[in-house]
């Protein structure tokens, strides 16, 4: 039986950074913000990890007994799964084909949950690819068919990708529409999250409702992002606040998620100025990920250090840089990299500009 159009069928690959169990794609990070380290290149069969290498050698074994198969959805679904797995492989292209294959074969039955869950796989391709035009009318798609299946409008899965139109809105340019999207994802949340908070756990699970709330703070914190890109920074700060609270709430304070959402909001508080709170929370960010070999050690490691470079204690600034540097080049993560050394750069010339200062005034 195919999986529900639900968040675990929205999932558009390694967009995407490490955002713990938030996985919608967020809008894109000011320039001044943290960079994330995210997957690159083309990965071929040697990056496959055992789970994927023993799936492909399934589809191997059971390939030549496509054309057996009499019941269609059993050919959909070992469609969607190859083209996941095409997907994995960075084979894009192919991963489309079998999409569209899948389509074809679920119109054809008119099991319309095949056509909205392959919709919904499509316009994560889409997405992924960059093709974003295309990726908002998949989406588009999919929530229709969701609607007439009778789905709510406040379905988990149907806020999720509104939350992906809000990227593609933001990446578009289309800011109007952004604003608007992201207003009715929280408010139509924040109403879920209370009106739930009543119904008995033999009705709506724990689990259940967890999912609603961390849908939450996933908004919030694209949300705060795209505010941060445009320099509404009081209200990116008052986001990240409610996202923070909702995930050490949910996940606990040493959630990766977490971990992240601190390092975020010291960003915010760094660039409004106020370094003494920025320095509270970036600190407790870095200790947190030492202590958990957090994947974003680095980054979280280079704000610290900027936050001390803007607090003038620039020799604790270069050796938190040195450290940041030394793990971004064992990753070989050239982004991130440039990113620490650009800062290293701009401590140095802080340090020499103080130090004339302090010369003169001899």
């Amino acid at each position: 039986m195919l999986p529900s159009a639900v968040s675990r069928g929205l999932s558009c690959g390694r967009r995407v950074r490490i955002r713990g169990a938030w996985a919608a794609a967020p809008a894109p990070a000011p320039a001044n913000a943290h960079a994330r380290t995210e997957s690159r290149g083309r990965p071929g069969n040697g990056n496959l990890s055992a789970a994927a290498v023993a799936f492909l050698a399934a589809i191997q074994l059971f390939s030549h007994h496509e054309k057996e198969q009499q019941d269609p959805e059993d050919a959909i679904i070992l469609l969607i799964k190859k083209s996941k797995l095409s997907a994995m492989t960075g084979e894009l292209e192919d991963a489309d084909r079998y999409l569209h294959q899948a389509l074809k074969l679920a119109q054809q039955s008119q099991n319309n949950q095949a056509i909205t869950y392959t919709y919904t796989q499509m316009a994560n391709l889409a997405f992924l690819r960059g093709d974003l035009l295309n990726a908002e009318k998949l989406f588009k798609a999919a929530m229709s068919q969701l609607l007439q299946a009778g789905t709510p409008e406040d379905d988990n899965a149907m806020i999720e990708m509104s939350l992906k139109l809000c990227s593609i809105y933001v990446s578009t340019e289309q800011h109007g529409l952004a604003v608007e999207g992201y207003k009715w994802c929280i408010e139509t949340l924040e109403e879920k999250v209370q009106r739930e908070k009543d119904v008995p756990e033999v009705s709506l699970s724990a689990a259940e409702k967890d999912n609603t709330r961390l849908l939450l703070g996933m908004c919030l914190d694209s949300c705060a992002r795209y505010m941060m890109s445009q320099k509404q920074l009081v209200l990116a700060e008052s986001l990240y606040e409610q996202a923070l609270a909702i995930s050490q709430q949910v996940q606990g304070e040493t959630h990766p998620q977490t971990v992240v959402l601190m390092n975020d909001l010291a960003t915010v508080l760094d660039m409004k100025g106020h370094q003494d709170r920025a320095y509270e929370y970036v600190t407790r960010a870095s200790n947190l990920a030492r202590e958990t070999s957090h994947p974003d050690q680095c980054v979280i490691l280079s704000n610290l250090a900027r936050v001390l470079m803007h607090r003038g204690q620039y020799d604790k600034a270069r050796c938190v840089y040195e450290e940041a540097l030394t793990q971004a080049e064992s990753k070989a993560d050239m982004p991130v990299i440039q990113h620490i050394r650009s800062g290293m750069e701009e401590l140095k010339a802080k340090a020499q500009k103080s130090q004339e200062v302090r010369e003169s005034s001899h």
